[in-house]
């Protein structure tokens, strides 16, 4: 059996100018101790190769050019936006296009850190910016950059508990928030909290954290249920009723979700029939995946949630692009984080689940035809470009209407997890 690679959280827009090639920006989220994002990383690259071939110096003023375009609080929802720089980027005054108060400035681990960086970087704290050192190795010559820094973000993967012991004791009373980069699992996640690590950046949140049994809840099978009973063509308003009634905090969700301004109804609703009379199926569809998805996601966090969005809106609009059936990609994406919000094996939810085959082994990890638009928006997610690519040639798919369908998922499910706020 193959396994499932659950995806890194990046999330990747594009951008087409007449005459440009197409660009592309991928943001890693960055958690809190409570599970909330606290920020992104935001990673650029431009036209069709995985790397940037040209100076360092074209790179940096790329990058600075992408984050204008785009614009950051699109990016990041007005969150904090953690930007890679490299020397010249700092000493020559180019991230001062940013905009301070949401700006994170990286130092990178291999720039130089001389008496004028210092300066300059003492000059952007002054107006505003933040300043992290990424991938930090203590160096006697970084040490007057630790008194600067708001964030110091270390490599668990690169770095040891011995290793990180030692810098932690080098570091001393440094005031700085200390970040641990290339977090897998949730206990690596419970061991850098241990040690004081308070932000969290890798994968470590959307792969499952098993429960001590292996048997689903009955009431968690039941939400499945109804989530895959909301996407047959025809839906059975009786039976999905009775399925809603027996969960009173679902209930509760659906009716808030359908009284609220976002559905416009001007009549009283009391219950789930009068809500899809009321609304219409379409719509009460949509608005009872979205109160479902966040039942099941309960105590987990919300990322997984907007990521379950992102890939049901994209796999179902650009379904008609390889010849796939739109319910049955959307279900696809969603169902496809269910084992990171449920917590348990794909092995034990598949049984449960009534799928056609082709979707069970897809959801399983197994390069099947109906698994092509998930291969491609898991491999964008981890920002991996070039495999991306190849599996759209691989498949004819329109890799500039694929980058098009996904720019509109993202902003379909920011818009739509707002609107149940």
């Amino acid at each position: 059996m193959s396994t499932h690679a659950m995806a890194e959280n990046r999330t990747v827009l594009e951008l087409q100018e007449s005459g440009e090639q197409v660009r592309y920006v991928a943001r890693q989220p960055i958690l809190d101790v409570r599970g909330q994002v606290y920020g992104y990383e935001l990673l650029f690259r431009s036209g069709t190769e995985s790397k940037f071939r040209g100076s360092g110096k074209l790179a940096t003023r790329m990058m600075l050019d992408n984050t204008i375009l785009f614009g950051l609080e699109k990016l990041t929802g007005g969150l904090p936006a953690f930007v890679n720089c490299t020397y010249e980027s700092l000493a020559g005054s180019l991230v001062d296009v940013l905009p301070p108060g949401m700006t994170v400035l990286e130092i990178l681990e291999t720039v130089e850190p001389t008496a004028e960086l210092f300066q300059t970087c003492r000059r952007l704290k002054a107006v505003g910016f933040r300043l992290a050192l990424d991938d930090f190795i203590w160096t006697p010559d970084f040490a007057p950059f630790v008194e600067l820094a708001d964030y110091i973000k270390v490599d668990f993967l690169q770095n040891g508990l011995a290793a990180r012991r030692e810098l932690l004791r080098k570091l001393g009373n440094s005031r700085a928030v200390m970040l641990a980069e290339k977090v897998e699992t949730e206990e690596v996640r419970q061991q850098a909290r241990a040690e004081g690590f308070k932000l969290f950046q890798g994968y470590y949140f959307c792969r499952p954290t098993l429960m001590t049994t292996r048997k689903v809840p009955a009431n968690r099978l039941m939400q499945v249920e109804i989530l895959l009973l909301l996407e047959d063509e025809t839906v059975d308003l009786d039976r999905l009723t009775d399925l809603v009634k027996q969960d009173a905090s679902l209930t509760y969700r659906l009716l808030r979700l359908v009284n609220s301004p976002m559905c416009a109804v001007r009549q009283e609703v009391n219950s789930i029939h009068s809500a899809l009379l009321a609304v219409g199926e379409e719509t009460f569809r949509r608005m009872a995946t979205l109160a479902i998805t966040s039942e099941l996601n309960a105590n987990r966090p919300a990322e997984i949630l907007r990521m379950s969005f992102v890939r049901g809106r994209f796999c179902e609009h650009a379904a008609k692009l390889g010849g796939l059936d739109e319910r049955e990609q959307y279900l696809l994406g969603m169902v496809s984080l269910l084992l990171a919000m449920l917590r348990v094996p794909m092995a034990e939810l598949l049984p449960a689940l009534p799928l056609r085959s082709e979707i069970r082994q897809a959801l399983d990890g197994f390069a099947v035809e109906e698994r092509c638009l998930l291969t491609w928006i898991e491999q964008h997610e981890r920002a991996e470009w070039a495999e991306s690519d190849r599996t759209a040639e691989a498949h004819g798919l329109d890799g500039t209407a694929l980058l098009e369908t996904y720019a509109e998922a993202v902003q379909w499910a920011e818009d739509a997890l707002h609107s149940t706020g």
